[in-house]
């Protein structure tokens, strides 16, 4: 069960690498802003905002993949605790776009799946 949340945490923190690669280095790209229903206008004027948003993500996933090899390492408390805090984040962040923005409950779902797998199965193997 465990090795299962933990297959699920680092592809959640991939996902969230990928969402800071598109909102911090190709924000008002046309393949990104279709991803995120942006006009370049509204991508323009966002951009610095997008910029420290995908620093979140970034984090997140640092917090999860660093949770990942301390479990990997039998650093069970350390592992643990930090993949429930990355991979919480990350769902409590989709959640906030699901409630904040219903147009968006897609990308939220998709934001807070994996997340949502790897946080059950850890506290079940747990």
């Amino acid at each position: 069960m465990t090795t299962l949340a933990l297959a699920f945490a680092t592809l959640a923190a991939l996902l969230h690498v990928y969402i800071w690669f598109m909102e911090s280095l190709t924000w008002t790209s046309p393949r990104t802003r279709a991803t995120f229903g942006t006009s370049l206008a509204e991508a323009e004027a966002t951009k610095e905002l997008a910029f420290n948003q995908g620093f979140y993500n970034l984090f997140l996933a640092l917090i999860t993949l660093g949770g990942v090899a301390a479990l990997a390492a039998d650093e069970d408390t350390v592992g643990a605790t930090l993949v429930f805090c990355g991979a919480g984040s990350m769902v409590a962040a989709g959640l906030v776009l699901l409630v904040s923005s219903p147009d968006k409950a897609r990308a939220a779902i998709t934001q807070l799946s994996l997340p949502a797998l790897a946080v059950l199965l850890l506290a079940v193997a747990r």
